[in-house]
């Protein structure tokens, strides 16, 4: 059974930081797929948003509002995949969602929000105060 479990998130101030972790479990790509993993995050009454992706190269894809603010990263075994997020704001405040799709590409797994495809997490809040 494939899991993902995301953990990490907090209460902080504006201009605080946080590293979320998205720990995967059960889960194994197939060859030559491009085995994307990505965090998105949704607001009550609004669409679910990709933030930031990142395939088995270790090619990455931000949005633009979080460009130069987050970093996705992922260890060798690709068991984790963590989302430093530094510099941020009351418009990061969401519930961060963490999703494994081994067919999506780096430029496409952004747009997956639909979360009857690929495998998700249970989301880790983040709230940011000014």
């Amino acid at each position: 059974e494939v899991q993902l479990v995301e953990s990490g998130g907090d209460s902080v101030q504006a201009g605080g930081s946080l590293r979320l972790t998205c720990r995967i479990s059960g889960y194994s790509c197939q060859p030559s797929t491009p085995c994307s993993v990505a965090w998105f995050r949704q607001v009550p009454g609004r669409e679910r948003e990709g933030v930031a992706g990142i395939d088995i190269h270790g090619n990455t894809d931000y949005d633009d509002s979080v460009k130069g603010r987050f970093t996705i990263s992922q260890d060798d075994s690709k068991t984790f995949v963590h989302l430093q997020m530094n510099r941020l704001e009351p418009e990061d405040t969401a519930k961060y969602y963490c999703m494994a799709d081994g067919g999506a590409t780096i430029g496409t797994i952004l747009h997956r929000t639909d979360p009857n495809f690929g495998h998700w997490g249970q989301g880790t809040q983040v709230t940011v105060s000014s």
